[in-house]
Formats: structure tokens, sequence, C-alpha cells
């Protein structure tokens, strides 16, 4: 029986200022409506939260400043179309505003199989990979992305806006 595949994301990134701060407070105003958003998307499986239902609380750095997050969904295009042609883009567009510019990957795509919830430590190894190493089978971005395993073809760039291409 052949495996399925859904396709896991993580972002991170750098507040300009700390929660509450007028600088970022359009960030967070906007946080419960964008993350509903994505809950009720097609192609939605997964995505990490806390009690509070966000995962900006979630300390994985010693900087309070870094935030992550980190989703799952049934295949590249159902992500591409959250990230890319819904209600998220404007306030995905504003992100300058809010973060500071990153010197590494900020965003890393990877398969996975069908029913596994990935890891913090998934995540982050897989944006150190990008890093290191440019986008392969292993870590990628909508830029260059890869095809699940078993399926042969070259990486496909599904042409993000070229702002945010999940590099700096």
């Amino acid at each position: 029986m052949a495996e399925n595949w859904h396709l896991a994301q993580i972002n991170v990134g750098r507040l300009a200022a700390p929660k509450g701060d007028p600088a970022v407070q359009p960030f967070f105003d906007a946080l419960d409506r964008v993350n509903a958003l994505a809950d009720a998307s097609p192609g939605f499986v997964w995505r990490l939260k806390d009690d509070a239902g966000n995962a900006t609380a979630i300390q994985v750095t010693p900087d309070p400043l870094f935030i992550l997050n980190m989703s799952v969904w049934t295949d590249a295009d159902a992500l591409f179309a959250y990230v890319y042609r819904s209600a998220h883009t404007p306030e995905m567009a504003r992100r300058r505003e809010y973060f500071t510019p990153f010197q590494s990957a900020y965003q890393a795509l990877w398969w996975i199989p069908e029913g596994t919830t990935p890891t913090i430590n998934d995540g982050l190894s897989r944006l150190w990979y990008l890093d290191r190493f440019g986008p392969s089978p292993h870590a990628f971005t909508f830029k260059a992305r890869y095809p699940a395993a078993g399926i042969s073809g070259p990486p496909v760039d599904m042409q993000p806006d070229p702002w945010c291409v999940g590099r700096a």
C-alpha cells in the first residue's frame, strides 16, 4: 500500500518589539482571525498552538522575541492558497512592520507521512538544513518545492510573491 503524504511547514521570526508594544500590536490583533482562517481553509490538517490557541507564547529559544508557527496541510497547493490567495496574504505583507530582518531561512516545507505530527525540533532542524544546504527533498520552499517521496520529478517553482520566498 502506498504511503500518503502531507506537507509540514514552519516559519519563524523575531518580533520588532515585545507583545503589547504598539509597534507589533496589529500583528497580535489579527492573530486569532488569521488562525481561524487557517483552521477553516481547505486542506488544513493541524497547527501548533498553546492553550490560548496560538503558538506565539511557546518559547523555544532564550530570545523572547523569537516566535514560530508550524502547520500541516494535505498538499502544497492548499498551503499555497492559504498563504498567497486568502485574507492571510495582506497580513503577511505587513511582516516587515512587525519583524526584524532575518539573516537565515525563516520558512521551511517538508513532506511527512499522513497522520504524523511534526515536533518543534523537526521544524527547527529543517530550517537549519535549508539554511546550510539550500532546497532539497529534505527541506524546501515554495520557490523550489520538491515532490513527496516516491514521486519523481524536479522541484517546482510555485511562483510565490517575490517578497516572500522563505529565505532571507
